[in-house]
C-alpha cells in the first residue's frame, strides 16, 4: 500500500517537514517514504494459543515479577479496556499493573473496578490521584506503588503483544546465567492504524548502541528498569514528553559512571521481537509526530543535560526529522569523546549512492546502495551518528593514541589531506586520513578497515560513524 497523502495526519507532516526543511529535503523524504511503504508486507500475527501455553509452562519456575505502570488520564474506555486486556493476556503470569488515575471523572475508576472484578483483577492495583501533576508526576506515582523487581511503563492508549513480559523474563533468566543482572531491557515495536484496523512500521531495533541514542530515543517502547534504580530516579516533570528519553539519558549517565566491569549491552539488554503496540489515532503522537512539539524540545534539553552532566563541551541541535538530534563537540570530537577511537563516514559512488562506509561485524556495508539523499526509512537510521564495528579507511579520522596502530595495519605513515564532503553541510571541508597511497581492491580496503575497527575495540575505543563526513569514490 502507498502512501497516503490525502491522509489528514501525513499532509500535515508534509507540510510542517516543507516549512522545516524545504523543497528538497521534502520531495527525497516524501518519494523515500512512498518507497519503503510499497515494499513493505510486514503483517503482526498473535502467537497462537498453543504457543502461549507453552511459554505459561516454560517459565513457570521463573521468579520475576514485572510491575506495569499506567499514566491514565481521560484515556478511551475502548483503549483502556485493549491495553488491560493485554496485560491479562501475558503467558508470564507474575506481573501487576498498577493504574495512576488523574482524570477529572469517575469513567477510568468504574471500567478498572468492573475489570477487576475478573480472575486476574486481584494483580490491578488502581490509584486516584488527587491533582494531575502531568505525565511524569502522575508516572511517578504509580511507580512508588511498584512492588516488583522490575518496573514497565506502559501508555495508556497502547497495548502490548501476549507474550512482552514472557520474552523479557526469559532474557533476564538468560542474562543472570551469565551473572549479569541488568539495569533497563527494552523491546521492538510496531504502530497500530487506529483508523486502518492493521499493524504497520515495525521497528526492529539494535542492541544498545551509545551513539544512537545521543541521536534518537531509539529505546522508547517497551522498556523496563530495576526497580529499585527506577525509584532511586524518577522521571522528571521538566521533561515531559521527553520524560523517558530522559530517564535512559541518566541510566546510561550512571552505569558510565561505574567501573567497567560490564559492556553497557550487558547492562541495558535489547529483547528482540516485536512486543509493544503504539496506537495511531487524532491526536496521538504515533499518528501525528508535530502533535506534541514540546516534546522534541524537551528531549534536546535532556540531551543537553546528559552532555552537561558528562563534563562534554557541546551543542546541541534538532536534525532534519522530528526527535533526532545533532551533537557538535567543542572544540572537536577527540577531544571531548576520549571512549572515541576512530570516526568515519560514507563513500559514494558516481551515482550518488552509498558503496562504502560504516560495517557490521562481518565486513557487510551498512546501508549499502542507498540513495545520498534517503534517510534510510522511518527510523531513519542512515543519517544519524552511530557506534559501528568499522568505518571504511578512505574516510576516517584517527585520535592520536590510535596512528601507531594505524601505521602498523596499513602500512603507512599517518597523515592528513583535505577534501570537500561530497555532502552534508554545504561548503564543508574536512580533513582524512591520507591513504592515496594504497593499492587495494575493494575485498582489501574492507579487510584495512575491519582490522583498524578491530584493534579500536580491543583497545576499549569506540568506532563512530558520522554520515556528515561524505566523500566522493573518486576523491
Amino acid at each position: 500500500m502507498g502512501y497516503n497523502f490525502l491522509k489528514k495526519s501525513n499532509l500535515i507532516k508534509t507540510l510542517r517537514y516543507l516549512r522545516k526543511n524545504g523543497v528538497r529535503h521534502t520531495y527525497y523524504a516524501a518519494r523515500e517514504r512512498i518507497g519503503e511503504e510499497r515494499r513493505s508486507d510486514y503483517h503482526y500475527t498473535e502467537p497462537s494459543e498453543e504457543v502461549l501455553e507453552k511459554q505459561r509452562k516454560e517459565l513457570a519456575a521463573c521468579n520475576t515479577v514485572f510491575s506495569i505502570v499506567v499514566p491514565a488520564y481521560e484515556t478511551d474506555e475502548r483503549f483502556l479496556r485493549k491495553m488491560i486486556e493485554s496485560v491479562l493476556r501475558q503467558s508470564y503470569e507474575k506481573w501487576e499493573l498498577i493504574i495512576a488515575d488523574a482524570s477529572r471523572d469517575d469513567g477510568t475508576e468504574k471500567i478498572v473496578k468492573e475489570i477487576s472484578c475478573g480472575p486476574c483483577g486481584g494483580r490491578i492495583r488502581y490509584m486516584r490521584l488527587t491533582e494531575n501533576k502531568g505525565i511524569s508526576g502522575n508516572t511517578n506515582a504509580g511507580i512508588a506503588l511498584a512492588s516488583g523487581d522490575y518496573t514497565a511503563l506502559l501508555d495508556h492508549d497502547d497495548f502490548l503483544a501476549p507474550d512482552a513480559l514472557y520474552y523479557m523474563a526469559a532474557a533476564l533468566d538468560r542474562a543472570r546465567r551469565r551473572g549479569a543482572e541488568p539495569a533497563l531491557l527494552y523491546t521492538d515495536e510496531d504502530k497500530y492504524d487506529d483508523g486502518a484496523h492493521r499493524y504497520i512500521s515495525p521497528h526492529n531495533k539494535k542492541k544498545f548502541n551509545l551513539d544512537l541514542i545521543l541521536s534518537n530515543n531509539y529505546i522508547c517502547h517497551f522498556m523496563a528498569v530495576k526497580s529499585e534504580l527506577l525509584k532511586e530516579l524518577g522521571l522528571r516533570s521538566e521533561y515531559d514528553g521527553a520524560q523517558d528519553y530522559d530517564l535512559v539519558l541518566r541510566i546510561i549517565g550512571r552505569l558510565l559512571g561505574k567501573p567497567a566491569s560490564r559492556k553497557l549491552s550487558q547492562e541495558i539488554l535489547h529483547v528482540p521481537g516485536v512486543l509493544y503496540h503504539w496506537r495511531c489515532h487524532t491526536g496521538s503522537t504515533a499518528d501525528n509526530t508535530a502533535s506534541k512539539s514540546y516534546a522534541y524540545e524537551a528531549g534536546l534539553k535532556a540531551l543537553e543535560s546528559f552532555c552537561t552532566d558528562q563534563g562534554w563541551r557541546v551543542t546541541v541541535e534538532h536534525g532534519l526529522h522530528l526527535g533526532f538530534y545533532e551533537i557538535t563537540y567543542l572544540p572537536d570530537l577527540f577531544s571531548v569523546r576520549t571512549d572515541v577511537g576512530i570516526v568515519g563516514g560514507r563513500i559514494l559512488d558516481r551515482r550518488g549512492r552509498i558503496c562504502a562506509g560504516a560495517m557490521d561485524e562481518d565486513g557487510n556495508c551498512l546501508f549499502e546502495g542507498l540513495y545520498k539523499e534517503y534517510s534510510g526509512g522511518s527510523t531513519h537510521l542512515a543519517s544519524v551518528k552511530q557506534d559501528v564495528c568499522a568505518v571504511d579507511v578512505r574516510c576516517m579520522q584517527v585520535r592520536p593514541e590510535m596512528r601507531e596502530v594505524f601505521e602498523q595495519i596499513t602500512g603507512l605513515p599517518y597523515g592528513e589531506r583535505t577534501v570537500r564532503c561530497a555532502e552534508g553541510k554545504a561548503g564543508n571541508k574536512m580533513r582524512i586520513a591520507d591513504v592515496t597511497r594504497l593499492s587495494c581492491d575493494e575485498a582489501g580496503y574492507r579487510k584495512l578497515s575491519m582490522e583498524l575497527g578491530l584493534a579500536a575495540a580491543q583497545r576499549g575505543y569506540r568506532v563512530l560513524w558520522d554520515p556528515q563526513m561524505s566523500c566522493r569514490l573518486d576523491g
